[in-house]
């Protein structure tokens, strides 16, 4: 099978939940998130250098691979994701479904907001910033003392060269 090529900028990906709820407490829905960037990657839609999954939004920073379109992957990831944590919610008659719900003509609830904000990243120096900032999110939020201490993070990856998300690819590679 022939290597799938970047053909844009990596991207730094910011993806919030509704109103800024604490949906991603559960590490069943981190999961999730983990699991689907594993598909991503393996389908070779993606690539990712880096990811920190908090309480109420994750950061990525992906690029591309080959023909995909970023929009199109958002969309079916964020779309699967979704769907995925509804899914469980539903399962366990959960009240954190009262607190998304929208009423929209689409949908009755929504675990994204939308509009995520997606930066690309021109310049090493920019991908180092924003690399610190993914792996730095959780200590300024004072879930851990240290970066590499955060389970749903990549800072282990970088830091101490723990391999625990088949997804990631150091960004030097």
């Amino acid at each position: 099978m022939e290597e799938a090529i970047p053909k844009q900028h990596a991207e730094f990906l910011t993806v919030t939940c509704l109103e800024w709820k604490p949906l991603l407490a559960s590490d069943n829905f981190k999961d999730i998130i983990t699991s689907s960037l594993t598909y991503l990657t393996s389908a070779k839609r993606i690539k990712v250098y880096a990811f920190v999954i908090m309480p109420n939004h994750f950061h990525l920073i992906w690029q591309m691979l080959g023909s995909h379109k970023r929009d199109d992957v958002q969309r079916d990831f964020l779309k699967f994701t979704g769907q995925q944590m509804l899914k469980i919610m539903r399962n366990e008659k959960s009240a954190m479904l009262d607190e998304i719900i929208v009423n929209s003509k689409d949908r009755k609830h929504q675990v994204w907001e939308r509009n995520s904000l997606g930066i690309p990243l021109w310049s090493a120096e920019v991908f180092n910033e924003k690399l610190q900032y993914i792996h730095y999110n959780p200590v300024k939020a004072g879930l851990c003392q240290y970066p590499e201490d955060y389970k749903y993070s990549s800072a282990r990856f970088y830091e101490l060269n723990e391999k625990d998300w088949l997804f990631l690819t150091h960004y030097k590679e």
